[in-house]
């Protein structure tokens, strides 16, 4: 016989309860089944969303860096480097967590910090580099945009892959142990049954043998 629950004993009592495992078990892999099916939902949204950030920040930088060589071609490249010196820093980061299915994913936002005035002095500054400092500015949003989408992404992979483990535990272990140990009881109560039935007989048939040894004994007169 396949493998059993270990320390099952063949009584009525443990069949019963061993039936109530069985259907919790079934239970709780549907529910899996339907938090496996919710998260692969999750992860194919989020794998379409970096797809399309993934695609808008490279054309962002390949047009940043663009407008960032055609400002060093008028501007010479120490004026862009001595202009990048003065800039200051505008990127506020605000990370966060919510809640998808169970599992905790990153959020990050960003935002520009208001300034007072041009975040660069505009003093022999072109108007390509102002194009560029926004195109940069706009593809470091996306940037960090993507970075979170990758991190969640990543958690959720993680919790497809756990979540399976745990169905493919329950559909190819937990379940058919249990099944096994349930048919072992049964047929265990079923032998024990027939056994009972077959004594009780043997008893049955050497009491009417005694009774009748008991009529047939011949009285003796005085």
């Amino acid at each position: 016989m396949s493998e059993i629950v270990a320390g099952a004993r063949p009584t009525r009592m443990e069949l019963i309860a061993l039936r109530r495992r069985r259907r919790i078990a079934q239970r709780g892999g549907d529910l899996l089944r339907e938090k496996l099916d919710a998260l692969m939902i999750e992860f194919f949204q989020f794998a379409r969303e970096i797809t399309a950030l993934r695609q808008k920040t490279q054309d962002l930088l390949f047009q940043a860096y663009e407008k960032f060589t055609e400002a060093q071609m008028l501007m010479g490249f120490t004026r862009v480097e001595e202009t990048s010196l003065t800039v200051q820093d505008r990127f506020d980061v605000d990370a966060s967590t919510r809640n998808v299915i169970g599992v905790s994913i990153p959020y990050v936002s960003v935002k520009l910090q208001a300034l007072e005035g041009f975040p660069y002095s505009m003093i022999g500054s072109s108007a390509k580099l102002d194009e560029a400092v926004a195109l940069m500015t706009e593809a470091v949003k996306n940037v960090v945009e993507l970075s979170a989408a990758e991190a969640a992404i990543r958690r959720l992979a993680e919790a497809i892959s756990a979540t399976k483990r745990r169905v493919n535990s329950l559909e190819n272990i937990v379940v058919p142990r249990i099944e096994n140990t349930i048919r072992y009881i049964e047929m265990s109560l079923q032998e024990r049954s027939r056994e009972d039935f077959f004594r009780l007989k043997r008893i049955k048939t050497r009491l009417e043998e005694e009774d009748e040894e008991t009529v047939t004994v011949p009285q003796i007169s005085s």
